[in-house]
């Protein structure tokens, strides 16, 4: 992959939109791609913050390890999206620890030379709070679903963020295991094979990986959700 081509990418970065491009040519040049298979793990908890990273293709788990060894799934990231930026603001370790779930190709981009154009011209810390407040308006959001949501209608919300269209019926594929889906919606395997099998009554059929929405409508008004569901699909 040549930096041209990396250009364009990180152009489509909300993080990187407003970026002079002389400035973003100079920033690729200190980046370089990764390419890790299903599983690598990319940085561990508490490891030095020395890269954040863009995801080209595939989807990265971030997650932290309770004191038991338990693992908690903090966030799901997939394609055009950025991590760790926060971890390279603050000059700190790692908060979470990264690992491919499907195989992955990522933008590592060095903290030091981001840091220091940083320094040198505010515009560059603009735009990476305003990529933290939305990070956190995700959250937010996340919590709230957490809260005031039953598991079939946090789910449904998921399957919702995950349609490309409104025809009906629409295939949709989930892009990691199943397992992950019900640690990323906070609840348990079974859980979500109960909220599955409560969605069937509304037309939405499961075959493997692969999910059937019959009627987004019938799912939009299980969900009490609209349109803006699926700006939450990671």
């Amino acid at each position: 992959m040549t930096n041209e081509d990396l250009m364009v990418i990180l152009k489509k970065v909300p993080l990187f939109a407003r970026v002079p491009e002389a400035d973003l040519k100079e920033l690729v040049n200190d980046s370089h791609v990764v390419e890790l298979k299903c599983h690598k793990i990319l940085f561990m908890q508490d490891d030095p913050a020395e890269h954040f990273y863009v995801v080209i293709d595939g989807w990265i788990k971030l997650f932290r390890q309770t004191k038991d060894g338990d693992e908690a799934v903090i966030e799901v990231i997939t394609r055009g999206q950025s991590f760790a930026e926060a971890a390279i603001f603050e000059k700190q370790n790692y908060p979470v620890s990264a690992e491919c779930v499907t195989d992955a190709v990522l933008v590592a981009i060095k903290g030091d030379s981001f840091i220091s154009r940083i320094e040198r011209q505010p515009e560059f810390a603009m735009q990476m709070l305003a990529s933290m407040s939305r990070r956190l308006r995700t959250h937010i959001a996340l919590i709230e679903r957490l809260v005031v949501k039953s598991t079939s209608e946090r789910l449904g919300d998921f399957l919702l963020s995950l349609c490309r269209t409104d025809s009906d019926p629409e295939i949709i594929h989930l892009p990691y295991d199943k397992t992950l889906v019900a640690a990323r919606l906070g609840m348990k395997p079974e859980t979500l094979s109960r909220a599955l099998a409560k969605l069937r009554t509304i037309g939405v059929e499961t075959h493997g990986h692969e999910v059937v929405v019959k009627n987004h409508e019938s799912l939009r008004n299980f969900c009490r959700a609209d349109d803006n569901s699926k700006a939450v699909a990671s």
